[in-house]
């Protein structure tokens, strides 16, 4: 295991949240083996300053259940097929990852012993405490439901600091910046004044759990190196959404 830095950093714990399109990098589908070592570059890169990091990935890359439940595939086996190609980009992200000789657990909300732990919330906990990067694939293990809301539940099951959501944007805005040139970023904002202004961070279901559990989001590019380590560190990266004082 390296040896982890005693820099100053925002939070003790964090869970990071992995878009599957993120495997993908440019080529849009499947897997990319560099952009995955980058993504586990950019994780190591904040897990040295000693913060303890947990992670959820998607599988849109592989297998998006809502775009298969339209092909004439029942819903409920559509999305289980998307939690299934989660796990094989936790596996990979995982493999990126321990060649820089980091340790890492894989916990499945589906049970498939052969390859990865059941998700057990105090088993997460304990690995995380003994400085291990906890993946966490197959969502919730439950149909219906997206991996934001995966995030959004284990971040706060795992007692999180703060989700850090990575896109491929540098923050929240008010509108599409890729499509507008005069959308206006937000630095910060109220979970209030987000579904005020109708603003599509993450799904209702997840950005309502942290609402009420007061769990911090921040919403950053991932794309943009050394950008997560920065966040970690309490820079003024992304956009940060949070509960009225």
């Amino acid at each position: 295991m390296q040896n982890r830095q005693a820099e100053p950093r925002h939070w003790q714990r964090v869970l990071v949240k992995l878009s599957g399109e993120a495997f993908a990098g440019e080529q849009g589908t499947g897997l990319n083996p560099d952009a995955i070592d980058y993504l586990a570059r950019e994780l190591i890169s904040a897990y040295d300053l000693g913060v303890q990091l947990a992670v959820v990935v998607g599988g849109g890359n592989i297998v998006r259940g809502s775009a298969f439940a339209n092909t004439g595939i029942e819903h409920a086996t559509a999305d289980y097929m998307g939690m299934l190609a989660t796990v094989i980009n936790a596996l990979a992200l995982q493999a990126a990852i321990e060649r820089y000789g980091v340790d890492t657990r894989v916990q499945s909300a589906i049970t498939m012993q052969a390859v990865a732990e059941p998700f057990i919330r105090r088993r997460a906990i304990r690995h995380l405490e003994k400085g291990r990067i906890v993946i966490l694939a197959a969502g919730t293990g439950n149909p219906f439901f997206t991996t934001d809301t995966a995030a959004s539940l284990r971040a706060v099951e795992l007692n999180a600091d703060a989700l850090l959501k990575a896109t491929n944007v540098d923050g929240i805005y008010d509108r599409d910046p890729r499509h507008y040139a005069d959308a206006v970023k937000f630095e910060s904002l109220s979970f209030e004044e987000a579904l005020k202004r109708q603003l599509r961070i993450m799904d209702l279901t997840a950005f309502t759990l942290c609402m009420e559990r007061r769990m911090e989001v921040v919403v950053f590019n991932i794309w943009k190196p050394g950008n997560l380590r920065r966040v970690v560190q309490g820079e003024p990266v992304g956009t940060r959404v949070h509960n009225h004082a």
